[in-house]
C-alpha cells in the first residue's frame, strides 16, 4: 500500500514537472514567433523607408529633368533663326540666359556686315525679338578675327550646328571652339540629368563629342 502511494506520488511529480517544461518550452516559442514577427515588421518598415527615398530620388530627378531649360519653347536654332531675321550679319553663338528660375531669354551673338557685333535678345516662350544692342568690348584680337571668318565661310552655320547638336540632347548653348587647333561650332545640351558638350563640324555638320568632356551623354 505504501509503496502504490510513493509510486502515485513520484508519478503526479513527473506529471507536473513536464507539464512545467511544456508550458516553459511553448513560452519560448511564442516569445520566439513574437521576436521574427518584430524583426519583420522592421524589416518591412526599413523597406517602406527604402522604397520612398527611391520615390524622393526618382521626383527629383524628374524636378532636375523638368527644369533643365526651364520655360525655354524656343529651340536654340529657332533663336538664331529670330535674331538673323532682326539682326542680319552672322551668327557666332547662342545661350539661354536665367535668372536661375525661369529662362529669361535667348542672347545671340551677330556680327553685321560692317564688322559690328550685336547681342540679340530673343524670348524664350515665344520667339520674339526682345531687344538687340551693340557690343561694345572691342578686345577682338587675330584670333577671333580668323575664327569669324572661317565660320562665315563654313557651309554649316550657327542654325544648323543647333541643329545638329539637337539630336543629342536640348541644346543650350552654341559657340565657336578651336581648342584642339581646329575651328568647329561647339555645342552645350541637357538630356534627362546627363550633360553633353559636342564639336559640329563646320564642312560637313557631323556631330563629335568634344574630347575635354566628361558629361553624361554619349
Amino acid at each position: 500500500m505504501k509503496r502504490n502511494i510513493v509510486i502515485a506520488t513520484l508519478t503526479a511529480a513527473a506529471l507536473a514537472t513536464g507539464g512545467t517544461v511544456a508550458a516553459f518550452a511553448a513560452g519560448d516559442d511564442e516569445a520566439t514567433a513574437t521576436q521574427r514577427q518584430t524583426n519583420t515588421s522592421a524589416q518591412a518598415a526599413a523597406d517602406r523607408d527604402d522604397a520612398d527615398d527611391a520615390a524622393d530620388d526618382r521626383d527629383d530627378n524628374a524636378t532636375e529633368d523638368r527644369t533643365a531649360v526651364p520655360g525655354a519653347d524656343v529651340t536654340a536654332a529657332e533663336a538664331i533663326a529670330a535674331a538673323l531675321k532682326h539682326t542680319p550679319g552672322t551668327a557666332v553663338s547662342a545661350d539661354l540666359d536665367d535668372d536661375g528660375a525661369d529662362a529669361d531669354a535667348w542672347k545671340v551673338s551677330v556680327v553685321k556686315g560692317d564688322g559690328t557685333e550685336c547681342d540679340v535678345r530673343i524670348a524664350p516662350d515665344s520667339g520674339k525679338v526682345l531687344g538687340a544692342q551693340r557690343d561694345t568690348d572691342d578686345d577682338h584680337d587675330g584670333d577671333d578675327r580668323a575664327e569669324l571668318a572661317a565660320v562665315q565661310g563654313a557651309k554649316t552655320d550657327a542654325r544648323e550646328a543647333a541643329l545638329a547638336a539637337a539630336h543629342k540632347g536640348t541644346v543650350t548653348e552654341v559657340g565657336i571652339d578651336d581648342d584642339h587647333g581646329t575651328v568647329a561650332w561647339s555645342a552645350e545640351t541637357v538630356k534627362g540629368t546627363g550633360h553633353g558638350e559636342w564639336n559640329i563640324a563646320l564642312d560637313t555638320g557631323k556631330v563629335t563629342q568634344d574630347r575635354d568632356d566628361d558629361g553624361d551623354d554619349a
